[in-house]
């Protein structure tokens, strides 16, 4: 029974340890608002839009590339890494191409997170998030990012 006991105190604090040292993800949200649809006919998606700038920049995207605030790149959660997007603010009707080359956002009922440079073009700063349509213009294909 103490030969049990231990192991699986053992185990315990292993796993424990293997946790602390797992990295956190940028932005946390406990209820999650599922991913919008996607109409395969259309490729469009709409929902709420973000930015995130200088607390990133210089940092490592998910695709391996360094975010650069002034590029015109976007974080998504599920659209292959290089895919290029036409996103339309829809109360400026101001739109942006951007590239995917990072994964998010992970708040709320956002679709996607813009660059610095890519949230200025369209008139986003101002208050941090707006509606947004999305239409894919060309899918990514993996493996290495398009500026390499």
């Amino acid at each position: 029974m103490r030969t049990f006991l231990a192991w699986c105190g053992a185990l315990g604090t292993a796993l424990w340890l293997t946790g602390c040292g797992a990295a956190a993800p940028r932005f946390t949200s406990i209820d999650r608002e599922p991913l919008p649809s996607r109409d395969p006919g259309t490729h469009q998606l709409s929902g709420i839009a973000s930015y995130y700038a200088h607390e990133f920049d210089g940092r490592r995207t998910a695709n391996g590339e360094t975010y650069d605030m002034h590029a015109m790149t976007a974080a998504h959660r599920t659209l292959p890494f290089n895919t290029t997007v036409k996103v339309t603010h829809l109360q400026s009707g101001e739109s942006v191409v951007v590239r995917i080359n990072d994964r998010g956002p992970f708040k709320d009922d956002r679709v996607i997170d813009l660059s610095l440079e890519a949230a200025k073009r369209i008139g986003l700063i101002a208050n941090g998030t707006g509606p947004v349509r999305l239409d894919v213009l060309e899918l990514g294909a993996p493996g290495k990012p398009a500026n390499q």
